[in-house]
């Protein structure tokens, strides 16, 4: 990406990929916003928690997109060797805040809704778990890059990285096929559904 402003490879990989990344920050907010009400009634300063990360995960997203699409823009006005340093300067920028947008405010995620799920019993107990044993290595992960231990694309941060996506997927295909299992706190949820 270093020389991507006068290079003459595509921009359309870039567009692509800023757009993926609009849909995950806007995935954000829309799970934070429909497990709200499930999750509260379990304990509602924690989910209201889980709802301020995601929708912080979701601005850091669209801030670092931003950063992004501006060295495409450096490209389209054809700013040359002089933008090179601005060129760099954007995509550090975007490996910083990606290191908080989606790395470590997903990990605060997974304790906030990985502790609601635990505790109230509404998925199989081992989805949570992931959730629970992924958070801190990913913690761990970030401070290695952080502190310049390992580079954000090595085996070290992949590896970190995979009980987190495990977790966040199983859960979302869980959900969508089954649903939330029935426990004390959806049934007020169909009691107040059927009046």
């Amino acid at each position: 990406m270093t020389h991507y402003v006068v290079g003459t490879t595509p921009e359309t990989l870039v567009v692509v990929g800023g757009v993926l990344e609009v849909i995950v920050a806007l995935a954000c907010i829309g799970t934070a916003v429909v497990l709200y009400p499930v999750v509260k009634r379990q304990g509602e300063t924690r989910a209201l928690g889980f709802v301020t990360a995601r929708v912080l995960e979701a601005a850091c997203i669209f801030v670092s997109v931003g950063s992004l699409l501006t060295v495409v823009a450096l490209r389209r006005a054809e700013a040359g060797a002089d933008a090179l340093v601005t060129g760099q300067a954007l995509v550090a920028f975007y490996d910083s805040v990606f290191l908080l947008s989606q790395g470590f405010i997903p990990a605060v995620n997974a304790l906030l809704l990985g502790s609601l799920l635990y505790r109230s019993r509404l998925v199989p107990r081992v989805l949570p778990v992931l959730g629970l044993v992924g958070a801190p290595l990913l913690v761990v992960s970030d401070a290695g890059i952080l502190f310049g231990l390992w580079d954000r694309l090595s085996p070290v941060a992949a590896i970190a990285a995979i009980p987190i996506a495990v977790w966040e997927f199983s859960l979302g295909v869980y959900l969508i096929v089954k649903g939330f299992r029935p426990s004390p706190v959806t049934a007020g949820m169909v009691a107040a559904d059927a009046r």
